[in-house]
């Protein structure tokens, strides 16, 4: 199985899901920036329930702007909250100090592009799973693309999200288990076990 499937943000379970069980992987580089998407956005579970990570990005003037070329904003510590908010919501989790030294650095060093910063995103949750990917890009956009399964529909986040086998989360005593959830989450509870979890999941595509 050969997928297209856009860089997120720490991706959620159903890109990840899609991505350990694909022969070949290829990544949008081409498409414009769009709002409301996993691009800048991923969430976690905190003790109030699902939690919005969003990285600011500089919007340009023009109508468009092509996903590569969008800086990340650098006027405020976002880096430093979003830390902090892993801290709060998964230090109590069985496997967050297992994995908090591959993850720390990536809030320590400053990424001018957003795809990129996505890009060093993947490469260490594959080294945290185990995993070696290797993937090409585009280069150039299709709307429609051949012998390929297209899953880039899963960037939007206000699309209604597959379900998954629930698994263990830290709060869910309190708010039960919240769906789809970024690929952090299912790490940081379910730690070497992760990887067969998603190999075992299943994604239909549009």
């Amino acid at each position: 199985m050969n997928i297209l499937i856009h860089p997120t943000y720490f991706p959620n379970v159903a890109h990840f899901a899609a991505i350990v069980n694909t022969e070949k992987l290829t990544f949008e580089y081409e498409d414009n920036f769009l709002k409301q998407t996993y691009r800048n956005r991923t969430y976690i579970y905190a003790a109030n329930g699902k939690l919005l990570l969003n990285i600011p990005v500089i919007h340009s003037q023009k109508n468009r702007q092509k996903y590569k070329d969008v800086k990340i904003s650098q006027e405020t510590s976002w880096q430093n909250h979003h830390w902090k908010s892993l801290l709060s919501a998964y230090s109590t989790s069985p496997f967050f100090e297992y994995y908090k030294d591959e993850l720390v650095y990536l809030f320590n060093v400053k990424t001018n592009y957003l795809l990129d910063f996505n890009l060093k995103c993947f490469v260490a949750i594959c080294d945290c799973l185990q995993i070696d990917i290797n993937y090409s890009k585009t280069n150039d956009y299709q709307k429609i693309v051949h012998n390929t399964i297209d899953f880039r529909y899963l960037v939007n986040a206000k699309i209604e999200e597959p379900q998954f086998e629930p698994y263990a989360q830290v709060f869910d005593d309190k708010h039960g288990f919240i769906n789809n959830l970024s690929i952090l989450d299912l790490l940081f509870n379910e730690g070497p076990n992760a990887l067969s979890y998603l190999e075992s999941q299943t994604i239909s595509h549009i």
